[in-house]
């Protein structure tokens, strides 16, 4: 036998056994690991999920369940956690309503999970968050953006890693007045989550010095009888403005609304230039790297939604790695304190606000297939934090714990 066909045998042997050795290394290292569970929670019965919503893939609507989302962060927090021998484990469970939700986090809570994705309606959220007040857990909100749950009905044991509706408008209204777009023409909704988004816009209207000219109330659907508010044209008519606001929470008429306007003007909010705290096409700080193993899990685009579980897996298992325990008194701790470094693959350091309970986080301004910039824009300082430009401040807290 020729010496190089020799050699070339014993080398490709060699990275065999060593290739072997290495899995089995791992293998026993999986089995022998300290496992540490995270409960996981979605609600059935969420409009958000119907086949007709994620089909159409919507703005401001998740397009799948962000369950994949966490899966992928799993998987990316072995190999560190690997080294202090600790494991972590999803265990999904879900329930139509409220009160079977409670059965299972309660039979999750007994066989001792403390830390709680969230992936619920903010009704509901904010029920769960009452009823659980008393226990001694941890819940991340990874889809809920109403307000009133980082304010009124906040709870210390709520951690928001989703944004609010006002950091979203927050981030939109920083950009508007940088370009010198000043006068906005708002196009409102009536249901529950356009009302939302209406109130947001108005308070960062006034927050950032834009002036709402007019607001006008579209119609969802095709009657001619009542085309004066479901006519893009008409409802865009006898007013002169910059830019045209869209309050439109589920997305359904605001994708109708670009190149149907009676003049040229820019669309914002839920069609054109879209406010969203994650993008696929982002291209820096490891962005690429996360989309890439989202696509290959899921089969499909992540979303804000997706990233939220994501980074809510990460956190926790930044906070394991750091303190090299599952002890969830000290985690817990860590992961509401001052010293955590959270990278949020947005750039800069997240953290969570003291007042209530909000992820800290770079917004993206976003149309179609990238990301135009991102908020907090230069120039728009904050005293401590710039971060804290997007949102509810200190100043106008109304949470309580």
């Amino acid at each position: 036998m020729p010496m190089q066909l020799r050699f070339f045998l014993f080398f490709t042997g060699l990275l065999t056994a060593l290739t072997v050795f290495a899995d089995d290394t791992a293998n026993v290292a999986a089995n022998t690991a300290q496992l540490m569970r995270i409960g996981y929670l979605e609600q059935t019965t969420d409009a958000r999920y119907s086949t007709r919503h994620t089909e159409e893939q919507l703005q401001f609507q998740p397009w799948g369940r962000p369950y994949a989302g966490a899966v992928v962060a799993v998987k990316d927090s072995r190999f560190p956690l690997q080294a202090i021998n600790i494991r972590l484990v999803l265990e999904k469970a879900s329930g139509s309503d409220i009160e079977e939700l409670m059965t299972a986090l309660n039979q999750q809570y007994d066989t001792g999970i403390r830390f709680f994705l969230l992936d619920l309606p903010s009704d509901t959220l904010a029920q769960l968050g009452q009823r659980t007040k008393d226990k001694n857990i941890l819940l991340f909100n990874i889809s809920a953006l109403n307000m009133n749950l980082r304010n009124e009905d906040c709870q210390a044991h709520v951690l928001h890693i989703a944004p609010s509706w006002e950091m979203l408008t927050d981030a939109l209204a920083q950009y508007l007045i940088s370009r010198k777009w000043r006068n906005i023409l708002e196009l409102k909704g009536t249901n529950p989550d356009d009302l939302q988004l209406h109130d947001a816009f108005t308070r960062s209207a006034k927050r950032f010095g834009l002036k709402i000219v007019e607001v006008r109330d579209y119609m969802l659907g095709r009657d001619p009888r009542d085309r004066e508010q479901n006519n893009v044209a008409l409802l865009t008519s006898n007013v002169d403005y910059d830019a045209l606001f869209i309050a439109d929470g589920t997305g359904d008429f605001a994708r109708s609304v670009p190149y149907q306007t009676q003049t040229p003007r820019l669309v914002v909010g839920a069609a054109g230039l879209v406010p969203n705290w994650w993008h696929w096409s982002w291209e820096r700080n490891g962005a690429p790297q996360v989309n890439g193993r989202f696509l290959k899990e899921a089969q499909r685009h992540g979303t804000g939604y997706d990233w939220s579980a994501w980074i809510s897996i990460k956190i926790i298992a930044e906070a394991v790695l750091r303190k090299t325990t599952t002890d969830f008194v000290t985690l817990r701790d860590y992961i509401r304190g001052d010293e955590i470094m959270i990278d949020s693959v947005k750039g800069g350091r997240s953290s969570f606000r003291k007042w209530n309970n909000q992820l800290r986080q770079a917004i993206f301004l976003t149309a179609d297939n990238w990301v135009v910039t991102t908020a907090p824009l230069s120039g728009f300082m904050h005293p401590t934090n710039n971060l804290d430009m997007l949102g509810f401040d200190e100043k106008e807290n109304r949470c309580h714990f």
